[in-house]
């Protein structure tokens, strides 16, 4: 590896790039100050979770071997997602365990798989950002960035350097947001039930924006805020400590 710049592979997500590509964007600034070469291979697809979860091993096999394969000779795969990331990382490897070829793949790929804000600050050494929020913010933390990817103090260290910008700490920051992938299709009920209180939990915080790291929660939450006619703004962590934030909020109309 060329550790003096390494050349970084971003896997964009699905949702970033069909619903909210400035994250992407946001993601590949970070990482150009962060000293890494950036590209975005076309070839990527979907990461193969909602498969995975649907218990859908075939297609979750052949969409995880078509990514390998799309990100192959990069020295680090970066995602601005926990749920992504850790999907990349934690179970490709299981995916191929009949296969001791692909499994190695699949396990050197995963080696070199991180979510965007623990590498910017884990494996690049990123201890500030040069960006101004006017705003007082509270954190949610995804259930795969923490549990799987192991992120919580990263995002909060870099967000105390964002000049204007006040944190509020979550009574129940770890709590999941009901979204969940395919879990908020299965059961509507509950995964509403738990977003509502989400929603009680940041409005209690005073805070005007959410930010996380993973737009299934952002859009669950955005969504139940924008229900409810609450001026509480969400938005990825990455527009915020890049300093992009000349887009309407997630939810918010264009233009």
């Amino acid at each position: 590896m060329s550790e003096s710049r390494p050349h970084v592979g971003l896997f964009v997500t699905c949702l970033v790039d069909l619903f909210r590509p400035s994250v992407g964007f946001a993601a590949v600034a970070l990482l150009e100050r962060a000293g890494c070469n950036v590209a975005v291979p076309a070839a990527q697809t979907c990461c193969g979770q909602p498969a995975f979860n649907s218990g859908d091993r075939a297609d979750a096999r052949a969409i995880a071997a078509q990514v390998i394969e799309a990100f192959d000779g990069f020295d680090y795969i970066v995602a601005p997602s926990g749920s992504c990331s850790g999907m990349l990382s934690k179970h490709y490897p299981e995916l191929f365990a009949d296969d001791p070829a692909m499994r190695a793949r699949a396990e050197a790929f995963a080696a070199r798989t991180h979510e965007l804000i623990s590498f910017l600050v884990d494996i690049r050494g990123m201890d500030a950002v040069e960006a101004h929020y006017d705003g007082r913010v509270a954190y949610h933390d995804s259930c795969s960035s923490l549990r799987e990817m192991k992120v919580r103090a990263q995002p909060r260290a870099l967000l105390d350097t964002v000049a204007g910008l006040a944190r509020e700490e979550l009574a129940f920051s770890e709590t999941c947001c009901g979204f969940g992938g395919t879990f908020c299709v299965k059961y509507p009920d509950i995964s509403n039930k738990m977003v509502g209180d989400k929603c009680d939990d940041i409005a209690a915080t005073g805070a005007d924006t959410v930010l996380a790291g993973d737009m299934g929660c952002l859009m669950n939450i955005a969504g139940k805020l924008k229900r409810r006619g609450s001026a509480i703004q969400a938005r990825h962590v990455a527009e915020v400590l890049a300093g992009m934030t000349d887009t309407p909020a997630i939810g918010e109309p264009e233009g």
